[in-house]
C-alpha cells in the first residue's frame, strides 16, 4: 500500500509491515489529534469534507502512497493520552474510511542551539570579514587556510544559481533583508499551522531562530550591506515550518521530507532525537517512506539530496543511535572550530560523512557563525552542528549548479573523493586510511567539505553505477557477553558474487543488530573489514542506563568501508566498557551490503586527485615532475648510446 523501498533495509521492510499490521505505540504513548486516515478508492474529494465532519481542521493528501490523508486539528496541537476518542471512533466506522492511524507525539530537537560564550574575495556585506569559515584568515583567533574554500568555486562563477534548499525547521524570517530576494515562496509550507507562510512564532528569548539563522547561512544575499554571505548566495531558499510545536508526528516529518521534490533539491536539518546521551530513536514508518520515495523520485529521478547535522551530544552521545544521521539516504554532518580542534559538543560515528564548521575558541566573542536572525537582525553567535548541515548544503548547492544531473549518490561520493583532512585534528581519534587509501576520522568523516574541489570534480563527473544491496550473512544463534570478555563473531561472504546483486564496491555497511544489556550505555561495538578497516559502531555512552529495551533489528552504519572490496570475512567484537561489571545477550548480526558492481571510478585516479588537491602549489609540482622525466629520458638515451 505504501510501495516498496527500492534502496530499503530489512530494518525500513518490518517496520512498513508493522504499520500495515496495524502496530503503532503502547498504551503509554502520547497521542495527537493528528490523525493519518487512507479512504476507500473513489471518495479522494471527500477527504476534507470528512474530516469538517468529524471535526477536523480539514484534510490534506500525503504525496506517498495511496489515498492517505492528513487529519490535522483546528486549533494549537494538543496531545492526548488515550488511543480512542469519540470522533475517532466515528470515523473509524464511516463507510468511506479504510484505516485511521493516530498519530504518536514524540520530541525532536533543535541541534546547537547555545551561546557562544558556553561553548581575496570582496564583498560589502559587514560581517564578511567576520565569515572566517568561508576565507579563514586567521581572524578571531582560527587557523589560516581551514574554511570551505569557497572562494575558488566562487571565483569559477558558481553561487548556487537555480538551485533550491529547504530549511526544515522552526521557519524562516523571510521578510529578513538579506533573505527575501532570495527567498523561494513556492516551495515553502507550515506544517505546524498547515498554511503556506512559514514565519517563526514570536518568543521572548528569541528561541525561534533557529531556522533563520540556518537559511543565512546557505542563501544569505552577496553585496547589499547587510548582514553576511550566504555559501550559496545566488540560490534560493525555503522554509518548512515543522518543529515549533509540543510534539512531533511521524505524517509531519514525512510530509516535509517530502514537500515539491520536483522544486526543492536539498533539505537541510539541525534536529533531531534528543541528544541526552540515553535515547535510542529514529524515522517512524511514514517518514521512511518518504525518505525512500525522495531518494529515488526527487529531482526527476535523480533523487532528493538529505542533509543531516550528526548531533550534539557530545563524548556522551554516538550519532549511530540516531537513525536520521545515521541513515544511508541522508549525508551525516559533523563540525569542526576554527582552529581545527572538535568541539566539546561534537558526537562521533562511522557513519558520519564529512565535516564543516561550528564556532571557534571560547575566548573570543566573534569566532561564531555570522548569519542573519529574527526581525532583521544579524548575530555572531550561531553555532553546533546546526550551523554545519546548512554551510554543507550550500557547498552541494554549488556543485550541482556545476552539474545539475548529480545524483543523491554521486553527491556522497563527491563528498567522500573531495574532502580533506587539512588542519583537523582530533585528540581521541587518529586519521587513518581505509582498504583503497582513502583518508577518513571516526569523529570527522572524510574531512572538512571543500567546495573548490568538489566543483570542479563535479563539472564532468559521470553518474555512478547502478547501486545493489547483498545481505552478505546473518548469525542467530544466541550469545552471552560479559564484563572483561569481548565476544568475536565472524561472517564469511562472497558479497552475493554470482547473482544479480552481487557487491564489489562499496558504499554504505550496515550491521543490523539485536542486543540487550543489564546497562546499554556501557556496550562497545567493533567491525573490521576483510581489508582490515575496522569501524566503531557503537561507543560507550556513560548516561544510557537501559536494562530493557537494547537494540532490537537496529543498523549500524559505517561509510569508512567505502570504496572497499566486501568479499571476505568480516569480524564484529561486542563488549563491556565500564567500572561496573554488566551482562547481556546478542540475538542477532545481520550484515548488509550496499555498492555497485564495476569500479566508479578508477582507484589510481582517486589518489592522484586527492593528492592533487593537497598540494598548494601545483603547477610547480607539475614542473618538477616534468623536469624528472626530461632528466630521466637524457639518462636513459645516455646509457643507450
Amino acid at each position: 500500500m505504501l510501495g516498496c523501498l527500492k534502496y530499503g533495509t530489512a530494518l525500513a521492510l518490518a517496520l512498513l509491515n508493522a504499520w500495515l499490521l496495524g502496530t503503532g505505540a503502547t498504551e503509554e504513548g502520547i497521542y495527537t489529534h493528528h490523525l493519518l486516515v487512507q479512504l476507500h478508492e473513489g471518495v479522494d474529494e471527500d477527504a476534507h469534507q470528512l474530516a469538517v465532519e468529524y471535526g477536523f481542521g480539514s484534510a490534506r493528501k500525503l504525496p506517498f502512497g495511496e489515498r492517505l490523508f492528513h487529519f490535522y486539528p483546528r486549533d494549537a496541537p494538543k496531545t492526548r493520552r488515550k488511543r480512542s476518542l469519540r470522533h475517532r471512533q466515528r470515523l473509524e466506522k464511516d463507510r468511506r474510511v479504510k484505516n485511521v492511524i493516530a498519530q504518536e507525539g514524540f520530541d525532536r530537537q533543535k541541534r546547537g542551539y547555545r551561546d557562544i560564550n558556553d561553548i581575496d574575495v570582496s564583498m560589502s556585506d559587514p560581517l564578511f570579514s567576520k565569515q572566517w569559515y568561508l576565507i579563514n584568515t586567521g581572524q578571531a583567533d582560527g587557523t589560516p587556510g581551514l574554511d570551505l574554500n569557497v572562494a575558488e568555486a566562487w571565483k569559477m562563477g558558481y553561487t548556487g544559481k537555480g538551485v533550491t534548499i529547504a530549511i526544515m525547521d522552526d521557519g524562516i524570517d523571510y521578510l529578513h533583508p538579506d533573505l527575501a530576494l532570495n527567498y523561494n515562496a513556492e516551495a515553502s509550507y507550515d506544517f505546524s499551522s498547515n498554511d503556506p507562510y512559514p514565519y517563526p512564532r514570536y518568543t521572548d528569548d528569541w528561541f525561534n531562530s533557529h531556522g533563520t539563522r540556518c537559511a543565512g547561512e546557505v542563501s544569505a544575499v552577496a553585496n547589499n550591506n547587510i548582514c553576511g554571505v550566504g555559501v550559496a548566495y545566488s540560490s534560493k531558499v525555503a522554509g518548512i515550518r515543522m518543529l515549533d510545536q509540543p510534539f512531533m508526528t511521524d505524517i509531519i516529518e514525512a510530509s516535509s521530507i517530502s514537500h515539491m521534490p520536483q522544486v526543492i533539491d536539498i533539505y537541510s536539518a539541525s534536529w533531531g532525537p534528543t541528544d541526552d546521551g540515553k535515547t535510542v530513536d529514529g524515522p517512524r514508518e511514514l517518514t521512511l517512506q518518504a525518505m525512500a520515495d525522495g531518494v529515488n523520485k526527487g529531482r526527476g529521478g535523480k533523487g532528493s539530496i538529505y542533509v543531516w547535522a550528526s548531533g550534539d551530544g557530545g563524548s556522551y552521545d554516538d550519532c549511530n543511535c540516531d537513525g536520521y544521521a545515521s541513515s544511508m539516504w541522508t549525508i551525516s554532518i559533523n563540525s569542526a572550530i576554527n582552529d581545527g580542534r572538535t568541539a566539546l559538543y561534537d558526537e562521533s560515528c562511522s557513519s558520519t560523512l564529512a565535516s564543516t564548521f561550528s564556532n571557534g575558541r571560547k575566548r573570543n566573542p566573534e569566532a561564531g557563525v555570522a548569519t542573519t536572525d529574527l526581525y532583521g537582525n544579524c548575530t555572531l553567535r550561531h553555532s553546533g552542528t546546526s550551523a554545519a548541515a546548512p554551510e554543507a548544503a550550500g557547498v552541494f548547492a554549488l556543485a550541482l549548479e556545476a552539474n545539475p544531473n548529480l545524483t543523491w549518490r554521486d553527491m556522497q561520493h563527491l563528498t567522500v573523493l573531495t574532502s580533506k583532512r587539512n588542519k583537523l585534528h582530533d585528540e581521541v581519534h587518529q586519521w587513518r586510511r581505509n582498504g583503497v587509501g582513502l583518508e577518513f576520522n571516526h569523529l570527522f568523516g572524510y574531512g572538512v567539505l571543500d567546495a573548490g574541489g568538489m566543483v570542479k570534480l563535479a563539472r564532468d563527473w559521470k553518474t555512478v553505477p547502478e547501486r545493489f544491496h547483498c545481505v552478505a550473512g546473518s548469525v542467530q544463534e544466541m550469545h552471552k557477553i560479559q564484563s572483561g570478555e569481548k565476544l568475536s563473531l565472524t561472517i564469511s561472504t562472497d558479497a552475493c558474487q554470482g547473482k544479480e546483486n552481487f557487491v564489489r564496491y562499496l558504499e554504505h555497511v550496515q550491521a543490523v543488530v539485536t542486543v540487550n544489556a543489564s546497562r546499554r550505555g556501557d556496550l562497545t561495538i567493533n567491525m573490521t573489514s576483510p581489508m582490515g578497516t575496522k569501524s566503531i559502531l557503537l561507543s560507550r555512552r556513560p548516561r544510557d542506563a537501559d536494562a530493557k529495551v537494547g537494540f532490537d533489528k537496529w543498523p549500524f552504519m559505517t561509510t569508512h568501508t567505502w570504496g572497499e572490496d566486501p568479499r571476505g570475512t568480516w569480524l564484529l567484537e561486542v563488549g563491556f566498557h565500564g567500572d561496573a561489571p554488566q551482562s547481556g545477550t546478542l540475538k542477532e548480526w545481520t550484515l548488509m551490503l550496499h555498492g555497485t558492481q564495476s569500479a566508479p571510478y578508477i582507484d589510481q585516479v582517486v589518489r592522484d586527485y586527492q593528492s592533487k588537491l593537497a598540494m598548494s602549489k601545483k603547477e610547480e609540482l607539475e614542473e618538477e615532475l616534468d623536469e624528472a622525466v626530461e632528466r630521466s629520458l637524457k639518462s636513459l638515451m645516455s646509457k643507450s648510446n
